[in-house]
């Protein structure tokens, strides 16, 4: 019996083990294949036909903070082609001697531009805690929807960053 059921187990591990390069094999013959794509894409860049190379929209980056640190954007504006994807960067100092929790809220305008303004990958998804003293680099990756109405030059992102649960802590 025991016998019996260390083969089971040796089978189970072995049929786990071989899903990751059976899934690979099966979206390639099936022409699937999302995995390949992406690694497709990674070695010769992505060709987005999606892009409007005609119009230009000019992305302000602002900064406010109500809490005890350096809260800004690493560069205060891009120019980027709707559906073109972009990164910016928005660095962040604790300049107390303690953690911290804090949160950062997007705020856009005009409001219209809100709804076309899509985040990939943004800090503000998720809450940060800060080391004493802690300096960090936090990225912000976006497109903006093509659907974008055709006045709209110029879209201002704001992040106002804030401590939470401070009140609960001790200094």
């Amino acid at each position: 019996m025991l016998g019996k059921l260390l083969l089971v187990a040796v089978l189970m591990f072995g049929f786990g083990y071989s899903l990751v390069p059976l899934y690979k094999k099966i979206c390639e013959l099936t022409g699937i294949n999302v995995l390949a794509v992406q690694e497709t894409l990674n070695d010769v860049g992505p060709s987005n036909t999606q892009i409007d190379t005609s119009r230009t929209i000019t992305v302000e980056l602002d900064a406010n903070t109500t809490g005890p640190w350096r809260f800004k954007p690493a560069v205060s504006s891009i120019q980027v082609h709707p559906g073109e994807m972009a990164q910016v960067v928005y660095e962040v100092v604790n300049t107390q001697g303690r953690a911290m929790d804090a949160q950062a809220i997007p705020s856009y305008a005009p409001q219209e531009a809100a709804a076309h303004f899509k985040k990939m990958e943004c800090f503000c998804f998720k809450q940060q805690t800060l080391a004493p003293n802690e300096a960090r680099q936090m990225p912000v990756s976006f497109y903006i929807d093509p659907a974008l109405p055709k006045n709209v030059k110029t879209i201002t992102l704001s992040y106002t960053f804030f401590e939470v649960g401070a009140a609960g802590k001790g200094s």
